[in-house]
């Protein structure tokens, strides 16, 4: 049998040029460039949870780094390094290395040092801590949004939840449209390059991992503000699915990794200018006010007040 640190050797061990110490020893040495603030999350995937037991070991691999990206991200970090911890039932060398294959090819594509981390037996749960940098002072804070900002999200949040819908089959997509939602689901695309961008322009902003109300929510309660949203403003439905399940998935469906941000109305401009030159859409689709913190008014197509029973997804609910 295969041992834990030949398992390790073979597939996580590679070149960490931004480390001074990488794995191999009882801790990694870093070091942040001169005036830079550390900014350090850390994400679970859990097996029957986060992901189901077939899931493409490689997919897998490249969400398990993006989803704490997108943390980075929504912050306004550069990613810098990360490290992975996990228990895996038994030392399934296919498995382990398309695993490897999927994480390795994320860290390259965002510029990321994978420097160490651990090893069991045990319930399949993997578990990456991603370490970013960014300018003293600049960070994308949750708690520095304010009343009359714009509320505004990127890409197509929904399209991941639709894509789970149908993997459990409470839906059934048509193939392109499947396709696509599936991508969106196992491989996300964390916003590191406009979570950069927004640095300035932006005052708050949040990843949508739990939901798009749900997130807002830890926004207008960190702030103190209320917020109300438009859903005609936000991104259109795909035109193959069911409105009423990809209204609900675009609420509150979550694991998109799409940000949502608030900015001051004289931004509009350069944020439109940003959408074109990152080739990736910015939707205007509320504000924010100052009255009744916390308070969150959802308006359908016709100006409606939209109840809402489900804002997003509760580990413990």
């Amino acid at each position: 049998m295969t041992s834990e640190f030949e398992l390790i050797r073979r597939h996580f061990s590679r070149p960490t040029p931004q480390a001074i110490l990488g794995p191999g020893d009882d801790c990694a040495l870093v070091a942040p460039s001169p005036g830079m603030t550390l900014a350090i999350t850390t994400d679970m995937l859990v097996e029957g949870t986060h992901f189901l037991p077939d899931t493409d070991p490689s997919r897998l691999g490249w969400k398990a780094l993006a989803v704490n990206l997108s943390d980075l991200a929504a912050m306004g970090a550069r990613p810098r390094w990360a490290l992975l911890a996990g228990s895996l039932p038994e030392a399934c060398d296919s498995w382990i290395g398309a695993f490897a294959e999927g994480l390795f090819a994320c860290a390259t594509r965002y510029g990321v040092d994978v420097i160490g981390g651990d090893t069991t037996r045990g319930p399949r749960n993997l578990c990456l801590t991603a370490i970013g940098e960014l300018p003293a002072g600049t960070a994308l804070r949750r708690d520095a949004a304010l009343p009359g900002d714009d509320l505004w999200v990127s890409g197509q949040p929904g399209l991941a939840a639709l894509g789970l819908a149908h993997l459990q089959g409470t839906t059934r997509l048509p193939e392109a449209l499947a396709e696509r939602c599936l991508d969106s689901l196992l491989r996300p695309l964390p916003r590191v390059e406009l979570g950069l961008c927004l640095r300035g322009l932006a005052h708050a902003a949040i990843d949508i991992s739990d939901g798009l109300l749900a997130d807002l929510g830890h926004i207008l309660e960190r702030s103190g503000v209320a917020a109300e949203v438009f859903v005609a403003q936000l991104p259109p439905l795909p035109p193959d699915a069911d409105p009423v399940l990809a209204r609900r998935c675009q609420l509150a469906g979550g694991d998109d990794y799409e940000l949502m941000f608030s900015a001051s109305p004289e931004k509009r401009s350069e944020l439109a200018a940003l959408a074109g030159r990152l080739a990736l859409p910015l939707w205007r689709c509320g504000y924010l006010l100052g009255s009744v913190p916390g308070r969150l008014a959802v308006f359908d197509e016709e100006g409606q007040l939209l109840a809402i029973d489900q804002r997003g997804y509760d580990h413990f609910g």
